[in-house]
């Protein structure tokens, strides 16, 4: 099993991360906004955006891995055909535990989640 995302699953380029703003639906709990567009492709992709004053560089890019690794277990549960798009806000989010509750329940809202 692969550990990590492939370059397919990880949005880099500004015009595609500019489309799933613009036609993406937006859902938000404490701490974490979430925003899901369709793609014309048969596979998730996924972009995490801290805020502009979200601590260091440090800080920035652990909370970045932390929630590519909490996206990646969970998503053999998704609907492939989705971009997702995470914007964190600082000071929110306590846990590994708490983000995962958090992320969850934001794709729940959304409806990517397969039927059980």
């Amino acid at each position: 099993m692969r550990r990590s995302l492939s370059k397919q699953e990880i949005v880099k380029r500004k015009p595609e991360i500019d489309r799933i703003f613009k036609t993406g639906r937006t859902y938000t709990c404490r701490g974490l906004k979430l925003i899901v567009s369709q793609n014309q492709l048969d596979l998730d992709r996924i972009v995490v955006i801290p805020v502009r004053h979200y601590g260091s560089a440090v800080e920035r890019n652990r909370i970045r891995r932390q929630i590519k690794e909490i996206w990646r277990n969970e998503k053999p549960r998704m609907i492939p055909g989705y971009d997702f798009a995470f914007i964190v806000y600082p000071g929110k989010v306590d846990d590994h535990t708490s983000q995962k509750k958090q992320l969850l329940s934001l794709c729940e809202k959304a409806g990517v989640f397969l039927e059980p």
